[in-house]
């Protein structure tokens, strides 16, 4: 789905030129390399092999990202890739260790940890204007899943609900958003309780998902998603024993005991944080330090892999 988004941001980076483009489907990457106006080469090893290659940018399916991602490491790529790191948390320690031992630059595709909303409820807490939080929400949702009339699928490509490429469906792909968001603001997760709703029988994975999440502090968090909501706001909210903060579609206000009148008021950004592309690429021409961290791709693992044994239990699954 993104993969043209990464490109244009590479191509508009003067620190990165698209050299080559790998497809496991021939013919699309074929054209898409036609497009971009480089080569296509259809083994993967010879990229890898390249010593005029210095990264990559993977937009497989989720299920070939250990694979490549360790055959990256192993011939010195640097690598950026779309989340979630990987379908487990050993997969996802085993690619990290291997990234270590062959000193490479890795960085997963987190951008909400770079946006307004996000860095306004950071910035909130640390400066402690709710008091103890008690409650965090976070919904992402769209409508790639519902069929118009006429049609035979909605708009998201038929692969976002094969279950062996894609590892899940709504929740390992629109869901990580809003779980590296909470995992982020709200500390160590103890346990978790998840439904994988299938509301449509039309796809083997699921189109809508709903998890509570307890966190060390004794705060609760509520992650949904959905494939199947039209017209849905991206939506962040805070909830404190000293005041709330909400944050929707862009926009974030905050209500405090302190403020006069108990008026709500508007946040902007704190600061300016660069996109996971730059803070990358960076890193790797600058040895800079990205804000994007180990723990952020590791949880999210974690969490995702709670909530799918949570459901398949139908129980509360604990995180040790």
């Amino acid at each position: 789905m993104h993969a043209d988004d990464y490109a244009k941001e590479a191509l508009e980076n003067p620190d990165i030129q698209i050299k080559k483009v790998w497809d496991d489907n021939v013919e699309r990457g074929e054209q898409w390399a036609k497009e971009l106006d480089v080569p296509f080469e259809e083994n993967i090893d010879k990229v890898m092999k390249d010593d005029d290659i210095d990264a990559i940018i993977v937009t497989t399916s989720t299920n070939l990202h250990t694979e490549i991602l360790l055959k990256a490491c192993q011939h010195n790529k640097h690598i950026f890739t779309e989340k979630v790191l990987a379908l487990s948390v050993k997969e996802s320690e085993e690619i990290w260790k291997a990234k270590l031992k062959y000193n490479v630059q890795l960085m997963v595709s987190l951008p909400r940890l770079t946006e307004k909303e996000f860095l306004c409820a950071e910035e909130a807490l640390e400066k402690g204007w709710l008091g103890n939080v008690t409650m965090i929400r976070c919904r992402l949702a769209h409508d790639g899943a519902v069929i118009p009339d006429g049609e035979e699928f909605g708009w998201l490509p038929d692969r976002f609900y094969d279950k062996q490429r894609a590892g899940g469906g709504a929740l390992v792909d629109l869901g990580a958003h809003p779980i590296y968001l909470t995992n982020r603001l709200m500390g160590k997760s103890i346990s978790v309780y998840a439904h994988l709703q299938s509301i449509s029988d039309q796809y083997e994975v699921d189109d809508s998902a709903v998890v509570t999440v307890e966190y060390e502090s004794g705060a609760l968090g509520i992650i949904e998603t959905s494939f199947l909501s039209h017209g849905s706001p991206f939506q962040l909210q805070l909830y404190g024993t000293e005041g709330t903060l909400l944050a929707e579609d862009g926009k974030v206000k905050i209500k405090r005991k302190q403020y006069q009148d108990d008026k709500w008021l508007e946040l902007e950004a704190p600061k300016q944080i660069a996109s996971p592309m730059k803070q990358w690429a960076d890193a790797i021409q600058k040895n800079s330090t990205p804000t994007i961290t180990k723990d952020d791709f590791l949880q999210l693992t974690v969490i995702n892999q709670a909530a799918d044994l949570s459901h398949k239990q139908k129980k509360r699954v604990e995180i040790r």
